[in-house]
């Protein structure tokens, strides 16, 4: 009878858990923190080998929890399920973002299990990406010096404002925000406009990343295409572009000009040439490739669920210390090539300050971009007093592995006889088709990136669908017109624009603009104007940042 005299509805807060949007464990004793989902059996992991999987009983009350949760818009949380539509502890599943369930076990705190150094590794694996490539280009833009003060100062801005987004949820009074991410934040201080602005701007950064997939798919199924082809027909090609000589030969293939045609290269062979004209004709960096990609990538972008592709999310990290691996291999065979020149250009080497330093820094905004995410990915951390530090060490190594992939590369750079305007948006196109590592590594990337595509265009779909339609699965035709404008934007820049540095810059200071400068500083501004803590030197500051951010964007358009 005493359970009969709770009320049927029950306000967040009070003795309600307040639990992370991706903690995925909860406490047996209180059922009211419970958010169970029936799935499919064969969406199941880490279950028994059962057949029914999930009861019949848990089933139906999955529809009553989706009736309670029809009640109130998601991101309000003013109504949370009864006890008695609870269904027993071991039936309870959570169902992944990404298409999977997992079993709930137990927790004792409401957060997740994962620690420091797991939390660590899963943002330093979260950062690294096509960036990565661009890095010693992007020191070459700047010049050498200014290169790694960039790198250094850029990271700590961008730390700073990292750790303004994970702080922005606490600084909302009366207002429970246990499961708010970023974007909820920003509805809250800016409405409609906050919510419609922070999906476009994110929906930039999703869009800029998977265009400059497609660039660098593109290429490294070039390349491996040409190795491979070569070495079946036992062809020995010279590219025409200058280069050194020996075992470990370096090109400059920009060298003819800024858009040199893409076949060119002599056979030399005394086998069929036709053969290998024809070869060449249909196989063509930016003439065939690119549409290639589209009858493997198009159908895998369709499917509901990219649960399949979320396991080899460790291929990026394999791909990243392979990279460092191949970068310290070539160093050690070309040495260092250095020479400082503070303001005056050479013929073989670059000042070390430019005036196209804004195109690293564009870079930058893009290579230490994680804000979208973060909430996200700390949530999941066991020890959560210590969330500022280990994203601050996160932030380090991610630094420190951008530093020593740029200088190395732009040091061992062999000038003379090679100038260091030659070294490459994406630096392993320095190094020939037929080079060992650099086909290794391309394979290792080509596939990362095959397994990666579809999880970023389900999470485009996911984040514009759902907010326009409110689902993520409308209809086939919405699903399928998206991805085709996206797969299309793709071949275009691939096709007529293959250059990634100039995708990276923009889409990195373009959604830079809004997660990493202006929302950061001027949700913690309002905030401290709302509590009445808001001090001059706070407001110049933070003005300040957003200005940088704004001149940021500008100076891409303009260099």
């Amino acid at each position: 009878m005493e359970e009969d005299t709770k009320p049927l509805l029950i306000p967040v807060g009070g003795d309600e858990c307040n639990y992370g949007i991706m903690n995925i464990q909860f406490s047996p004793e209180d059922f009211k923190c419970k958010r169970p989902f029936h799935v499919e059996p064969t969406n199941i992991v880490s279950a028994s080998d059962d057949m029914q999987r999930v009861s019949d009983e848990a089933s139906a009350m999955n529809k009553r929890i989706h009736y309670y949760s029809r009640l109130t818009s998601p991101s309000d949380k003013a109504l949370v399920a009864p006890d008695h539509v609870l269904p027993a502890p071991d039936e309870i599943y959570v169902y992944s973002p990404l298409g999977t369930a997992f079993k709930v076990d137990s927790c004792t705190d409401g957060y997740g299990k994962n620690s420091s150094i797991v939390t660590i590794f899963v943002i330093w694996n979260t950062m690294m990406g096509t960036s990565i490539l661009s890095i010693p280009w992007g020191i070459k833009q700047a010049g050498f010096t200014s290169g790694v003060i960039l790198i250094v100062l850029m990271g700590i801005l961008t730390l700073y404002c990292c750790y303004r987004v994970v702080k922005s949820r606490k600084m909302i009074p009366l207002t429970d925000t246990s499961n708010w991410e970023f974007p909820d934040v920003c509805k809250y201080y800016f409405g409609s406009f906050g919510q419609w602005s922070s999906l476009l701007f994110s929906m930039v950064s999703l869009v800029g990343a998977m265009v400059v997939y497609w660039v660098l798919m593109s290429n490294f199924l070039f390349n491996t295409g040409k190795f491979i082809y070569n070495f079946v027909h036992d062809i020995n090609v010279t590219d025409i572009v200058p280069g050194t000589n020996g075992s470990n030969k370096v090109i400059c293939p920009n060298a003819a000009g800024d858009h040199p045609p893409q076949n060119r290269s002599v056979m030399f062979s005394s086998g069929n040439s036709t053969g290998f004209q024809l070869f060449e004709e249909w196989w063509s960096k930016s003439q065939t490739v690119p549409f290639y990609l589209i009858a493997v990538l198009l159908p895998l972008l369709n499917l509901k669920s990219p649960s399949f592709f979320a396991k080899f999310n460790v291929l990026g990290t394999v791909s990243v210390i392979y990279l460092v691996l191949l970068v310290t291999v070539k160093a050690a065979h070309l040495g260092i090539h250095l020479e400082f020149n503070w303001f005056t250009e050479n013929e073989f080497f670059v000042p070390e300050f430019r005036v196209l330093f804004p195109q690293l820094t564009g870079v930058l905004t893009l290579a230490f971009f994680i804000h979208n995410c973060v909430i996200t990915l700390l949530q999941n951390n066991k020890n959560q007093e210590n969330n500022v530090r280990d994203l601050s060490i996160a932030y380090f190594l991610v630094g420190l592995t951008y530093l020593y992939v740029g200088v190395i590369i732009f040091a061992s750079f062999p000038s003379p006889p090679l100038s260091k305007e030659c070294i490459e948006q994406n630096f392993l196109d320095n190094f020939p088709s037929n080079d060992i590592m650099s086909f290794i590594a391309r394979i290792f990337l080509l596939f990362q990136m095959i397994t990666v595509y579809p999880l970023l265009g389900y999470l485009a779909r996911v984040q514009l669908l759902r907010q326009v339609f409110g689902t993520a699965y409308p209809s086939v035709f919405h699903v399928l017109a998206l991805n085709i404008a996206i797969v299309g934007a793709g071949v275009a820049m691939a096709r007529f624009y293959p250059n990634i540095g100039g995708i990276i810059r923009y889409s990195g200071a373009t959604c830079g603009l809004a997660f990493v400068f202006v929302y950061p500083s001027l949700i913690y501004v309002i905030s401290l104007h709302r509590a009445g803590q808001l001090t001059w030197p706070a407001l110049i500051i933070h003005v300040f940042i957003i200005l940088l951010g704004l001149a940021n964007l500008i100076a891409q358009f303009l260099l």
